[in-house]
């Protein structure tokens, strides 16, 4: 029970459901998470070594209603406790986020409840906003995921400044499509982590591309690796997987470690954070030992993130939210 006099916390419902992870999570208007539940979708689709969009569309439809009655029974909490919705709008795979709309949207009209449409990206930062040690702006961001790599210029918690992006793949993206290539399991970033640790990662140079200003690429770096694994033998890729997965890990965690590094000299803001999945990669964080990072179970994919992005963001009051729409991309 709450103290005689002292009004309780309000409650924020979030769902993320923007591609293979189904979430739900109760979060107080203070950034305390009450409950975190995230289904996972990998084994489902470790099988075509890659998220496909139908499949993740339709397992969203069988998983979100358990996943919420459990985040509900886990904050040990009613949908009448609840004060505000918040959901994942974009970007991501559209038919995912649509699933995700739909059920908050239902939700809320339900209770006659604000609903607040979250940026997918916008969550990930404000990952770093929660309870117990939030990290307060200003700072620089490496946002690093499987579908964005950006740097940010975070001056407050609703205000971001882009300060590069990658011109082509994101580095999660190369990280899935490099263990791809040595025959690694999915998901692959972690996978090709766990095998570069085994790895002499001086072993072969790949490239590092240099773009103009603070932007990154990594189309070049997926080719050069293609090209190492059709020039070895069956016999000599296998006894050489571990060195060529540690030398492309190495690769891609000096880019982002490079453009931070320029970003901090141009800028002069000497605190750094990193989020997103790729911020639980074991070098990445070896490499920023003064870094804030996103706790590990706040990397990847999930719903605590969203709400602690809504406490910033203005809801959309009851009914004006049924029009709300999803997008693919920025």
């Amino acid at each position: 029970m709450e103290g005689a006099g002292r009004a309780r916390p309000r409650l924020i419902l979030a769902l993320e459901t923007s591609c293979d992870e189904t979430a739900a999570a109760i979060v107080t208007d203070a950034g305390e998470i009450r409950a975190d539940v995230v289904a996972s979708q990998a084994d489902l689709h470790a099988r075509y070594g890659g998220v496909v969009p139908e499949i993740a569309s339709r397992r969203h439809l069988e998983l979100v209603t358990p996943v919420v009655r459990e985040a509900l029974a886990e904050a040990g909490v009613a949908l009448d406790d609840v004060d505000c919705v918040a959901v994942t709008q974009g970007p991501g795979l559209i038919g995912a986020l649509l699933v995700g709309i739909a059920a908050a949207k239902a939700i809320a009209w339900s209770r006659r409840l604000p609903l607040v449409p979250v940026d997918h990206l916008h969550g990930h930062v404000a990952s770093l906003y929660l309870q117990p040690e939030p990290l307060e702006p200003p700072f620089l961001c490496l946002l690093a995921s499987g579908g964005h790599t950006m740097l940010l210029d975070v001056r407050g918690h609703d205000e971001e400044r882009l300060l590069g992006t990658t011109l082509d793949d994101a580095a999660g993206e190369a990280f899935d499509k490099g263990a791809r290539l040595l025959g690694l399991g999915y998901p692959g970033g972690r996978e090709l982590d766990l095998l570069a640790r085994t790895g002499d990662p001086d072993a072969l140079q790949f490239p590092v591309a240099r773009v103009p200003g603070l932007d990154f690429s990594f189309s070049g770096l997926k080719t050069a690796l293609l090209y190492a694994t059709r020039e070895l033998g069956e016999a000599e890729l296998a006894a050489r997987r571990a060195d060529l997965a540690a030398s492309y890990q190495r690769a891609i965690i000096r880019a982002l470690v490079g453009r931070v590094r320029e970003a901090v000299e141009q800028t002069g803001e000497t605190r750094v954070a990193v989020v997103g999945g790729v911020a639980a990669n074991s070098e990445l964080r070896a490499a920023l030992p003064d870094a804030a990072f996103a706790p590990l179970a706040l990397c990847t994919d999930n719903a605590a993130m969203i709400a602690s992005a809504a406490r910033f963001a203005a809801p959309v009051s009851y009914p004006g939210y049924l029009g709300l729409d999803a997008y693919a991309s920025r």
